[in-house]
């Protein structure tokens, strides 16, 4: 049986890459605390547990196609928000990321040259304890192009996966460790004290929710205003804001048997019914015991839109979100969310918004119709992907990255095909937030090309490392794991200390600055756990692509510079 089945993987590689994906997603959905492998190094652990089984034949060809679209869907998904950080977004945040991306390339080559490692060793000992997975394909890359024999670079790309499994685990480990328990006490801080004052300083408030939540629930009900209501006499625009700190709305009046479209100057009159809008807590509260409810089909039965709406006004970007509440096309509008990236960004009157961001309004159909032409453009969902666009900067991008070189130190370093993959994909994503409609491909697609991409390109990189993958831990030793922990942590407090003493950031922005810079996303949700606050993403988001493509292009780096 066992002969039967190595024999069958050997025959069929394709249901062995298809076993190795589903086998490393298995491994890393377990958790232990805020710490698990996740889907990438799981399909990396799968891939060399099946290469050591039976010699599984790898594609190259196949291996390159993958990792190019994780590439491009990586550029394109963080491109806007890369451009944008560079330029102002957060600069303390991308100052770190890219203190922090250097400190780790640093320590890495350092470490490598006191071991002695090879390029391939090299390459996935910084991969590894920098926890960015996506660093062995620009390493693979690099490797295939260096003047070796063809058994060499199969090795020195063997190598590289060998490394990566061995100092992942601290990779990941090291930063979640360092931020959530280390600083809090080198700070001698609370967590969730810290987080609630940032919360305060913004304009979040937990226990009365204040603009933030009134931008996100509410209801529809329809009032009759008696002889002795006090807004009876009121224009619609006074009578809304005698409640200054929450959004509420009179969007119909019922006078006799017309039904009226509220205008702000009109006048309310007793006998009135009116539909209004507002936060659930704001009708259950303020106005529910004042009022007369009644139930009147005909005058609620208002058309209400959600839509997702992609900021593009320069003069909207770097508006707080009170200053966007106070213009005249967000009567009427309330806010379900903000999305920066992949990442929801707290709803708070100090938050600012910014170029790309992208804003889910829910109101009256014509009221969000005039608001998307004042944010920007209402982003339709679509199903269709942009073939050529897709195929034409994939390639391009790779021309680009074959053609230019350029020497640093005596060392000729080449783009290659994965980093000009990668920049062409920005640059798509980052041409998005000027034209909207151009290169669009759905969300769920790029999902699918970052998250199957990177985890088939890994597995068939442990397949191919699987035969080599114990006598390689045998020649590397304990020296490859202690090397790995330095490269982990050095950079996490080089960058502690950059960011508190030298930009005085606030402690919980620089602790998501910190997990940012090393693209440890699950630290940062362990920061969220522990101080009962999403207010660390606002740290995080700035630094993240920064370091996500600088990290990236690392790999090539590494090989170059060992190899030299």
């Amino acid at each position: 049986m066992v002969i039967w089945l190595q024999q069958f993987l050997v025959r069929y590689p394709e249901l062995a890459l298809f076993l190795v994906i589903a086998a490393g997603y298995w491994i890393g959905s377990f958790r232990i605390g805020a710490f698990s492998l996740g889907p990438v190094t799981g399909a990396l652990f799968a891939g060399l547990a099946v290469g050591d089984f039976a010699h599984v034949p790898v594609s190259g060809m196949t291996k390159s196609f993958l990792f190019l679209l994780f590439l491009f869907g990586v550029g394109y998904s963080v491109g806007s928000q890369f451009v944008l950080a560079m330029k102002r977004d957060g600069l303390k945040p991308v100052l770190m990321a890219i203190v922090v991306s250097l400190t780790g390339l640093a320590a890495a080559i350092v470490v490598a040259r006191v071991l002695r490692l090879d390029p391939g060793f090299a390459a996935g000992l910084m991969s590894g304890a920098l926890s960015q997975s996506a660093a062995m394909g620009t390493a693979t890359d690099a490797i295939n192009g260096l003047p070796v024999s063809e058994a060499q670079r199969a090795l020195f790309v063997s190598h590289v996966a060998v490394a990566d499994a061995v100092c992942y685990i601290f990779g990941y480990a090291g930063v979640i460790t360092f931020c959530t328990i280390v600083v809090p006490a080198l700070l001698k801080i609370d967590l969730k004290t810290e987080a609630l004052k940032l919360e305060q300083a913004l304009g979040i408030t937990r226990a009365q929710p204040g603009l933030a939540s009134a931008w996100r629930k509410f209801e529809l009900r329809a009032y009759r205003l008696d002889a002795d209501a006090a807004i009876a006499g009121l224009t619609v625009a006074a009578a809304e804001a005698r409640v200054p700190e929450q959004r509420v709305f009179i969007h119909r009046i019922r006078r006799g048997e017309r039904i009226l479209e509220a205008e702000p100057g009109m006048t309310l009159a007793a006998g009135d019914v009116i539909a209004l809008s507002a936060p659930r807590q704001t009708i259950v509260e303020l106005i529910g015991p004042r009022g007369e409810e009644v139930e009147d089909r005909e005058l609620l039965d208002i058309p209400l839109i959600s839509a997702d709406v992609f900021l593009i006004n320069p003069e909207l970007a770097g508006s707080s979100l009170q200053q966007a509440s106070e213009q005249s096309w967000s009567r009427g509008l309330y806010l379900r969310s903000v999305s920066r990236g992949d990442e929801a960004i707290p709803i708070a009157a100090g938050t600012v918004l910014e170029r790309g961001d992208l804003l889910r309004i829910v109101g009256p159909e014509a009221a969000v119709q005039n608001a998307g032409k004042s944010i920007g453009v209402i982003v339709a969902p679509s199903t269709s992907i942009d073939f050529v666009v897709l195929g034409l900067a994939i390639f391009l991008g790779g021309l680009v990255g074959v053609l230019v070189s350029f020497s640093v130190g005596g060392v000729t370093i080449s783009l290659s095909t994965s980093v000009g993959t990668l920049l062409a994909g920005l640059l798509v994503g980052y041409l998005r937030t000027r034209l909207p409609y151009f290169g669009r491909i759905p969300d769920g697609a790029i999902s699918l090309m970052t998250a199957l991409g990177l985890a088939a390109f890994v597995g068939l990189t442990g397949i191919h490392a699987g035969p080599i993958f114990l006598s390689a831990i045998r020649e590397s030793g304990i020296g490859l794991l202690l090397g790995g922990m330095i490269v982990t942590l050095l950079p996490q407090i080089v960058g502690f200390c950059f960011g508190h003493f030298v930009l005085r950031m606030n402690p919980i922005l620089l602790l998501g600055a910190l997990t940012g810079a090393q693209t440890v996303t699950a630290a940062m949700a362990a920061i969220q756990e522990r101080s009962g606050s999403s207010v660390v993403v606002l740290g995080y988001t700035p630094a993240y692509p920064v370091s996500n493509i600088l990290l990236t292009t690392w790999g090539s780096i590494m090989v170059a510079v060992l190899a030299g």
